[in-house]
């Protein structure tokens, strides 16, 4: 990585998703620039995986389910007295299921993984975020919260929310130094699973992301921007939701 800072030296983070694709990138960046990181996945396989590839960098690993309150608690109590900045990354597709094809089990989850997940966390870390006096959130949406035209219904849903979610969370708390902002990455080479399940959505949706996709990043571009976003460079940037999607959303 070129031009590694300290913006973050001291400070605590907690990010979610971390055991692979964006969030692993985010927990790497941050604690390179000298954050302490509480790294949470789904896989603890996967978090170990990191830990032992950077043993020089300040890992704190708690594996679970975002999207309980248990995972919550764990997180903030990993953390100890204070929590400086929180990244939302964990998130699921949903198959691209339109809505006269939408099951309640894959609405249901999509919800609690892409939005409760982030109230739980969020709620967990403001007390301690009120306490210090301030910190800085941001929240991973999609292309998929700017258009109808990205995704499923539930994860075109759930995006949406999530826009929702941050510019609210960002107007009540502007005042207490909290700063909360959104990135909206477009296709980014994950190991999310995207499969079609179905086939009116592949007619549909498929040849339109052949021609409008602009290209695909990776993602320690997405980290790049996260970082940014919770750093005192954007001191005077809340309530934003930056695309980082090479010019999708200017189409």
């Amino acid at each position: 990585m070129a031009g590694t800072t300290a913006r973050f030296e001291g400070k605590t983070a907690i990010v979610t998703g971390a055991g692979s694709g964006i969030g692993r990138a985010t927990a790497i960046r941050l604690a390179q620039e000298g954050a302490r990181v509480i790294a949470s996945d789904i896989s603890n396989e996967r978090l170990e995986e990191l830990k032992a590839e950077h043993p020089e960098l300040q890992f704190v690993t708690v594996a679970g389910d975002v999207s309980t309150e248990e995972s919550a608690g764990g997180l903030v109590a990993a953390a100890g007295d204070r929590v400086d900045v929180l990244a939302n990354v964990a998130g699921i597709m949903d198959g691209f299921l339109p809505a006269a094809e939408v099951d309640d089990a894959t609405w249901a989850r999509v919800m609690d993984v892409n939005v409760t997940a982030i109230m739980r966390l969020t709620r967990a870390v403001l007390a301690k975020m009120l306490e210090s006096g301030g910190g800085t959130i941001v929240n991973v949406t999609s292309e998929a919260g700017l258009r109808g035209s990205s995704a499923g219904v539930a994860y075109t849903t759930s995006k949406h929310a999530v826009i929702g979610y941050t510019k609210n969370t960002a107007f009540m708390y502007a005042p207490k130094g909290i700063r909360v902002n959104a990135v909206a990455p477009g296709a980014v080479a994950t190991n999310i699973e995207a499969p079609w399940k179905s086939e009116w959505a592949a007619g549909r949706l498929g040849p339109l992301m052949q021609v409008i996709i602009p290209g695909v990043a990776s993602p320690e571009e997405l980290a790049a921007a996260i970082t940014w976003l919770l750093s005192d460079d954007s001191a005077n940037v809340t309530g934003v939701v930056l695309a980082s999607d090479g010019g999708w959303s200017a189409i």
